[in-house]
């Protein structure tokens, strides 16, 4: 998505989380509550502060639960906010085909599915298609914004 910008930024969630070198909790571990806070109003900042100067790409995971903390973290009046959300046996198998992440964990990642699935998030923000081709997503992504389906607005 990015790179269907200029000027753009993408702002990778992950390495907000990957900064944390002593005492890292998991984040889906209940006891992380207070750090998966902090790292997503860190990253959520970020983000929100390069839109001075560009059209900004947050890739990461920001649950229903934390949209509002997000959206205070960076600032601005409303987001476009997009989850992309395929079928389980999707989500798995390409968790399984993950080269070189960290994350691999399939009971954790049917959990966090079941999370999303059943937080009730108004359809206009999901994306359920598989989407075999990343520019195919991007396209139906890109009229979408155009069209200001994805925009969330802060309370």
């Amino acid at each position: 998505m990015a790179n269907r910008f200029e000027p753009s930024a993408l702002v990778p969630g992950d390495s907000f989380f990957a900064m944390i070198k002593q005492g890292y909790i998991l984040p889906w571990l209940p006891q992380s509550r207070r750090q998966n806070t902090v790292v997503v109003e860190a990253a959520a900042a970020a983000a929100g502060r390069l839109t001075d100067i560009c059209f900004v790409v947050y890739d990461g995971v920001v649950g229903p639960w934390f949209l509002p903390t997000f959206v205070r973290g960076t600032g601005l009046p409303d987001i476009h906010y997009v989850i992309l959300l395929p079928p389980l046996e999707v989500c798995l198998e390409r968790v399984q085909g993950r080269v070189g992440h960290g994350f691999s964990d399939l009971l954790v990642t049917r959990d966090l599915y079941e999370q999303f699935a059943e937080a009730g998030v108004d359809a206009r923000h999901l994306i359920t298609e598989p989407g075999d081709h990343p520019a195919e997503l991007a396209e139906l992504i890109s009229r979408r914004l155009d069209d200001g389906l994805f925009r969330y607005a802060a309370f």
